[in-house]
Parts: C-alpha cells; sequence; structure tokens
C-alpha cells in the first residue's frame, strides 16, 4: 500500500492515475477510483474526478456510459497509440506553422523589395525633394500675387467704400452733436471740439 502524500503535483497525479489503470487492466467507476486511488496511488480522493477528466480530454484513458453507469479503462497499448497520434497531430501543426511562417516571410520579402538603397532610388528621393522645396515656393509667391487678384481687390474697395460711409455718418453725427450743444448750452465749437478731442479741422471725405 502506498500512504499518502502531500503536495503531488498535476504530473504526478495523473501518471500515477494512468498507472493504475495499465496495472490493473479493469474497468473502473468514477467512485471505484476515488477509493482505490488514495489507497493505491496516494492520489487524495477530492482531486481523483479532475485528474481523471484530464486523462480522457487526452484520449489517455477512455470512456462510455453503460446502462446508467460511466465507465473508465486505459491500456498501455491504447495508451501508447494515443500518444503516438497526439504527437503526429502535433507534428502536422508544426509543419503548418512552419510553412504559414515561411510564407510570412516570403510577403515580407516581397513587399520591401524595391526599397533597397541604390543610385537610381537616391536620384529619385533628391528629385523629389527638389520638387518639393520648388512647389514651396511657389506657394509663397502666389500667397504674395494674390493682393493684386481683381476680386480681393474688389472686395477691399467694397470694405474701403464701406468703412467711408460710416466715417462720413460718425461725422455728421459728431456735427448734428456740436449744432446741439451750441443751441442748447451755449457752448463754442472750439470749446466742444477741445473738451472731447476732437480736430478743429473735422470734416467729411
Amino acid at each position: 500500500m502506498v500512504k499518502s502524500k502531500k503536495g503531488l503535483s498535476a504530473a504526478e497525479k495523473r501518471k500515477r492515475l494512468e498507472a493504475l489503470f495499465h496495472e490493473t487492466k479493469e474497468f473502473y467507476q468514477l467512485k471505484e477510483l476515488e477509493k482505490i486511488a488514495p489507497k493505491v496511488k496516494g492520489i487524495v480522493s477530492q482531486s481523483v474526478k479532475e485528474v481523471l477528466q484530464s486523462l480522457v480530454d487526452d484520449d489517455l484513458v477512455a470512456s462510455d456510459k453503460i446502462g446508467t453507469s460511466n465507465y473508465f479503462w486505459s491500456f498501455p497499448s491504447s495508451a501508447l497509440q494515443s500518444r503516438r497520434t497526439k504527437i503526429e497531430v502535433l507534428t502536422q501543426e508544426l509543419q503548418k506553422l512552419k510553412e504559414k511562417n515561411a510564407e510570412l516571410q516570403s510577403n515580407i520579402g516581397v513587399a520591401y523589395g524595391g526599397r533597397e538603397e541604390s543610385d537610381d532610388r537616391a536620384v529619385l528621393l533628391k528629385k523629389v525633394a527638389e520638387l518639393e522645396t520648388t512647389n514651396k515656393k511657389h506657394q509663397e509667391n502666389l500667397a504674395r500675387f494674390r493682393e493684386c487678384d481683381p476680386t480681393l481687390l474688389e472686395a477691399k474697395e467694397n470694405h474701403a467704400n464701406i468703412a467711408l460711409e460710416c466715417g462720413n455718418r460718425w461725422t455728421e453725427n459728431i456735427f448734428i452733436l456740436q449744432s446741439y450743444c451750441s443751441n442748447k448750452f451755449n457752448i463754442e465749437r472750439s470749446d466742444f471740439n477741445q473738451q472731447f478731442g476732437i480736430p478743429e479741422d473735422l470734416d467729411t471725405l
């Protein structure tokens, strides 16, 4: 009888439970394994179900439902075949990954093709830089020449006329106010202008 040990790793539990099947070559129900495994292999009963399920998931232990009960079994030959099958599947997946990686590397090479440094490429890059500089200068000149654009000149003239009309209107308002103060309060025009900082030669344009 194997005494129960604490701290068994998951891998060790799997190994021991699988060995139990191979050594006895019997069919078991879960409740039977939960009683036998602690005594024979030192696996605590609470973890037997989880360990058993992991072996079933990896095809190292077979299971089937007979009537209302589930039975589990594993023979050395079937376990060996399962491992070989697993290795073959993993090998195929690895080969596919290698092929995919080679394809990606090839695509990367194509994507970078034509970007290698060469005399022609250097000349083209220099030409592009020169054209960009020339274009910038043309844009600056165009900005200066826009001041002579007839449309802009017309717009400026319209703004000037509006400003002139506004200025004359305010000048006339000042004259009206001067006249009112002179008649109402007997204030001389020169005194009015001096009081409010109005030039003596103020007049409409």
